[in-house]
This record gives structure tokens, C-alpha cells and sequence, in this order.
């Protein structure tokens, strides 16, 4: 879909100021810092932007709090905490953890639900530099062992309703960790283990809020994120203290957000979207942040309206799911001027846009891929990611060759053969060398790029599946599928085929109180896809798998395969064939 010429230039404007005035923010905190002429002589010597010795999020919150003291930071449902009580928390959480034995470089997980306690254990383990390693609260047995395998942690700071989990892993765990339990909403008879330490005992009193003093160790890790893990045992994707590309990040912030707004989000702390977008991006921009506790459909605009929040992200199948819910005369009635989307559906673009009367900024990024980012706030069509910002890319076949306008391939970025890690997973030298070819790193992700170079996704590469010679996109498939009035969500997959590659399935949750006609839903979309495209499985589910980020696991329905309750569109009367 196209947009008005006028419509387009003006955002291209606006967003080139707002880009230039983060830009000179950037270059006057450099200053401020003193790394200036270090940060101009990095940067040419690596062939991009590169900042001297930024500073970790716990650097950062401290000199936001400096600066913004009493100002509201964080709300928390009814609770409001400004800058400088943020900073007093993360203190005193990092002057117990001294007294517990920790020392710098040591890694702390963080196996908690979103709160305010959640942020105070994430900033002050940094405070003494520490490495912070948030855990997927979802995950249980063997992928909860990885983690604190994997990552060497030494300390976890739980939920006291999630030590069930972690005992029954606990003597997988190779090395001895020292176990710190937040008893908050905890019934007053729960009885812990007498060696596991209280949180509860951090807010009082005896432990100092003053900064500890301690000076983290340049090129220690200073964050530890996992990847969902939904293709096999998670990776972790580790930041360097001195190289955690936060001043970077205030360029973008500084350009899309004000002091003035409330950035919203119900996404799990221990995903990037939440901690780095979110949180790192209101502290960038001296803005607020609006905490959920988790994403709820039916409660989504209320706890918008109630935090008077002015942006929020989605990811994955939000937006379908927002717009599959019923109208009400209070779609409107909020203070949200923009979202930031990730892969929203073309034909749903507008139509959400309308309906809740919101601006979609389309951006794309990921936790494993870099520091790059492709973002479309209005310049290119909708539908399109946009283009990358001061980044080289290609779009590639197979062979590593470039397709024509038109054709999709993988998107691939230059980061340079100075830098010998541009990305790295942690402790695993041959997926790292995998993601790098000549300098080129490897995204997963399939796009295409139209004749003004603007790029659209097309889905990621481990999805693709093949069907009768063709190659299909599980994403393309599933966005015709939504657009069925009677399904709220689906998840596309391959099952092995008789005829060898593979045969196409689709698990469907239908919209509650809808009865699903399976033969109606493969009808419709021959208006939609092309023949071989349609799913020749259907499976009707009350639920689909999903992680704490909303993302389906297909690798639980694959590995389910064609199920009992599937229905065969080829041995249905005339269908099929």
C-alpha cells in the first residue's frame, strides 16, 4: 500500500531532525564524558559509529538519577518510583549481594516475573559488576539446567512461586548456587530451605542505598541474554561492559521518544524487547516506563489507559490478536501516539492503525544479530520494514549471490573484517563462525526488497518449507489465515510429505464461541494463496504453544506431527485434489 507522496516527506523530515538532534545529544555526552576524541578515533579506525567505553545500564540509571531525581521512572500498576529511589534500590540491592560473597565478573540469573524488584536485582548486580542473566520463566528440565550450566551462574534471585522448577533441575546444576528468594505475595506459612536468602531483607533499613563504589572490569560480560530456545537448547548472547552499545542506542531513542512520555509494556524483562527497547530506551530519553506484569487481550488497552501510557511495542502475533478482540467504544480513548511494531501484517497495518487511532512505526533488530536496525516511521510503503540505518546489506540466494528487486533471500549486514566478533553466543565457537561469512553477518531472515530498495519480511529462513519444487513462507501462509473472520491465531509448520520435501500444516485456535468449518477456511484462502501453498493439514486447538514473548514453539507441534484430531484436506470428498 502506498502513501501519499506529501505524507511520506514530511516524515522523512521529521525523523532526520529528531534523528540530527539525537545525534548532537550523542556527541555533546561524549564530550561531557571526556571519550569524545577516543570515540572519533574507534570509529575510524573500525569503519563505524563506535563509542570508547559506554557504560553499562547500571552506569546509565545512575546518571539519569543525577539528573532526573525525583522525576516518576517506573509505575507498577499502583505503585510509582522515581529515578532516584530506582538508583537507592539497585544500591542496596548491590551492597547485599557483597555481603552475600559476590565479586565482579561472577553471574547472577534472574528468574523472576516482572516487577520492580526484577529491574532493582538487574541494575544492582551491575553495580559491582556482576553479570546479569535473565531466565525464561517458562522453561523447565534439561533448558532450565542448560542455563545455569551454560552461563556459570553463582547466584539466582527467584520467585518464591517458582523454586518448585528449580528444585527438581537443582542437582543437574554443576556448580553450587547460592539461591536469593523474593517472598513478595507469598502466603505468610511458606516455609523455604534455611540455606536460601531473602530478598525481602534488601529493603530494609541496614542496607546502605549508597553507590558501593566498584568499578566494573572493561570486557567482562555485563549481560547474558538467551535466545528462545524454541529450535533447541537456548544460546546465549553476551554484552561486554565498555561495549553494550547503550550511547548508540540513545540516537534512535532520542529521535522517537520524549521526556514527556510513558512507554508501555506487558513483555517479559527477560526478553530484549522489554529490557533494551523499553527500559534502556526510556532511560536514554528521561522518559518513564509503564510495567505489566504479562500481556493480557482482553485487559491490554485497560492497562494502557490506566498508565496513561503514549508508546508501547508489539511483536509476533499481538496485533492480530488485538484486532481479532471485540470493538468498544473506548478503542480510541487512550494517550498512545505511536507503537513499535515487528512484523505487523500488511492487510492489518491500516485497519489497527484506524481502528485504536495509532501511528505504526514498523522496526526490525534482534538480540543475535548485531547492533543494526532497519525502521520504517512513515517514509517507505506499508507493509515494509523500510530500509537499514547506516548499515552496508545484502539480500542473498543460497550460494551467497544477490537476488534481483523482487525475489526474496536472506538479509545479510557488513560488520567489517576489523571486527572479529561482531556477534558472538557465548561459549560456542561454531555457531558464532556460523552467523559470519567474509565479514557478512547472517540474520535467519528472509526478505525482499522492492525497486526503491525498501525491504519487506518474508519469514525466517528455519521456516521456509518446500512443497511440490516450490518454496513456501510459513509467515505468508499464516497471515492469509488470519485474515479468516473465525481465528484468532494460527502457526504454520511442515510435516514430511509421502512424495518426499514436505507437506504443510496449520494449527488454527479459533476465536471463542466461534464453531470452525475447516472446509470454509480452505476455501477461502484459494482467494488468497496460490494452490500449493495451502495447507493440506488442519489441526482445531484450544491453545497453541507459545513462549512468556508470545512466540508459538513449532517444535512441539512438529514434533507432534499429523495428530489423531488432524484433518486431511486430501482424503476430504473433493478437496485436494
Amino acid at each position: 500500500m502506498k502513501r501519499s507522496f506529501t505524507k511520506r516527506m514530511a516524515a522523512t523530515s521529521q525523523f532526520s531532525f529528531n534523528l540530527m538532534w539525537g545525534v548532537l545529544h550523542l556527541v555533546a555526552d561524549e564530550f561531557k564524558r571526556g571519550t569524545l576524541l577516543q570515540t572519533i578515533n574507534l570509529t575510524r579506525k573500525n569503519g563505524r559509529l563506535t563509542i570508547a567505553n559506554d557504560v553499562s545500564h547500571a552506569e546509565l540509571l545512575r546518571e539519569k538519577a543525577e539528573a532526573n531525581k525525583d522525576r516518576p521512572f517506573l509505575y507498577f500498576y499502583d505503585k510509582t518510583f522515581t529515578y532516584k529511589q530506582m538508583d537507592q534500590n539497585a544500591n542496596r540491592v548491590a551492597n547485599y549481594l557483597l555481603s552475600m560473597g559476590a565479586v565482579p565478573g561472577q553471574k547472577l540469573a534472574i528468574m523472576m516475573k516482572n516487577s520492580p524488584r526484577w529491574l532493582d536485582v538487574f541494575f544492582g548486580a551491575q553495580r559491582i559488576g556482576m553479570c546479569a542473566v535473565p531466565v525464561n520463566i517458562a522453561l523447565k528440565g534439561d533448558q532450565l539446567a542448560h542455563i545455569f550450566n551454560h552461563s556459570d551462574a553463582r547466584f539466582v534471585c527467584i520467585d518464591h512461586d517458582l523454586i518448585p522448577a528449580f528444585e527438581k533441575i537443582k542437582v543437574k546444576i554443576i556448580n553450587p548456587v547460592q539461591v536469593i528468594v523474593n517472598l513478595q505475595r507469598a502466603h505468610p506459612d511458606l516455609k523455604l530451605a534455611s540455606k536460601y536468602s531473602v530478598l525481602d531483607e534488601v529493603y530494609d533499613q541496614r542496607w546502605s542505598d549508597k553507590d558501593p563504589g566498584i568499578t566494573p572490569r572493561q570486557g567482562d560480560p555485563c549481560l547474558l541474554m538467551y535466545t528462545s530456545g524454541t529450535t533447541g537448547l537456548p544460546k546465549g548472547v553476551p554484552t561486554y561492559y565498555g561495549r553494550t552499545n547503550i550511547r548508540l542506542m540513545s540516537v534512535i531513542n532520542r529521535a522517537t521518544l520524549r521526556p514527556s512520555d510513558v512507554y508501555f509494556t506487558c513483555l517479559p524483562l527477560f526478553h530484549a524487547n522489554a529490557l533494551i527497547l523499553t527500559v534502556t530506551g526510556a532511560l536514554n530519553a528521561n522518559a518513564r516506563v509503564a510495567l505489566s506484569e504479562k500481556f493480557s487481550a482482553s485487559r491490554f488497552w485497560d492497562d494502557v489507559r490506566f498508565t496513561g501510557a503514549t508508546v508501547f511495542n508489539t511483536i509476533g502475533a499481538i496485533i492480530p490478536i488485538l484486532m481479532k478482540q471485540p470493538e468498544k467504544p473506548t478503542d480510541r480513548q487512550h494517550k498512545v501516539r505511536y507503537i513499535l511494531s515487528a512484523a505487523c501484517p500488511t492487510d492489518m497495518w491500516e485497519a489497527f492503525e484506524n481502528r485504536f487511532g495509532v501511528k505504526i512505526i514498523e522496526g526490525y533488530g534482534a538480540v543475535d544479530t548485531g547492533s543494526f536496525l532497519v525502521i520504517n516511521f512513515g517514509q517507505a510503503p506499508v507493509g515494509s520494514m523500510g530500509k537499514p540505518i547506516g548499515a552496508k546489506y545484502r539480500i542473498v540466494d543460497g550460494e551467497m549471490k544477490d537476488v534481483v528487486p523482487g525475489t526474496q533471500g536472506e538479509l545479510i549486514f557488513y560488520a567489517g573484517t576489523k571486527n572479529k566478533r561482531p556477534m558472538e553466543y557465548y561459549k560456542d565457537e561454531k555457531a558464532t563462525s556460523s552467523k559470519v561469512t567474509d565479514g557478512w553477518l547472517h540474520t535467519g531472515d528472509l526478505v525482499y526488497a522492492d525497486k526503491k530498495g525498501y525491504l519487506y519480511f518474508v519469514g525466517r529462513k528455519t521456516e521456509s518449507l518446500r512443497h511440490r519444487g516450490e518454496n513456501i513462507s510459513a509467515y505468508e501462509v499464516e497471515h492469509a489465515i488470519l485474515q479468516y473472520p473465525g481465528i484468532l491465531e494460527c502457526a504454520v509448520y511442515a510435516v514430511p510429505s509421502e512424495l518426499g520435501e514436505d507437506d504443510v500444516m496449520a494449527a488454527v485456535v479459533p476465536i471463542e464461541g466461534k464453531m470452525l468449518d475447516v472446509k470454509e477456511v480452505y476455501d477461502f484462502l484459494k482467494e488468497h494463496l496460490a494452490r500449493f501453498a495451502i495447507p493440506r493439514y488442519f489441526r482445531i486447538m484450544q491453545e497453541l504453544p507459545k513462549t512468556e514473548t508470545q512466540r508459538v514453539i513449532k517444535g512441539v507441534l512438529s514434533k507432534e506431527g499429523v495428530t489423531p484430531d488432524t484433518i486431511d484436506m486430501e482424503k476430504m470428498q473433493g478437496v485436494g485434489e
